[in-house]
């Protein structure tokens, strides 16, 4: 029942905005961490961020800190990444992704483990985001 759809992607300029966005169903947001992955033209898939379903704890990979923020509306089961600043080396699709989470674990430990392995057990179909002027 665990579905995830995202969307918000588009044809950008360098230096515009987006925000994506992950509807979520069939879970929790409080019990289960959320990723946000992407994968370039001819490269390997990459996590970027996540969020900490205990607590809502967030964490961003070196190369999107400062441009990338992730957030969450309890309430209406949704996820975000709000990018500033894109660069055409953004140009990718976007994934979001879920992974329940051990109710004893804090902060970003858990998100953030299973985001570099690659382990989180239901995905979206991906949002294309295309920087180009």
């Amino acid at each position: 029942q665990v579905q995830l759809v995202e969307s918000g992607g588009g044809l950008v300029q360098p230096g515009g905005s987006l925000r994506l966005s992950c509807a979520a169903s069939g879970l929790s947001l409080d019990d289960y961490a959320i990723g946000w992955f992407r994968r370039a033209p001819g490269k390997e898939r990459e996590g970027v961020s996540c969020i900490s379903g205990g607590d809502g704890s967030t964490y961003y990979v070196d190369s999107v800190k400062g441009r990338f923020t992730i957030s969450r509306d309890k309430a209406k089961n949704l996820v975000y990444l709000q990018i500033n600043n894109l660069k055409p080396e953004d140009t990718a699709v976007y994934y979001c992704a879920a992974d329940r989470e051990p109710s004893h674990y804090s902060g970003t430990y858990y998100c953030t483990f299973r985001l570099t392995r690659n382990e989180y057990r239901y995905w979206g179909q991906g949002t294309q985001v295309t920087v180009s002027s």
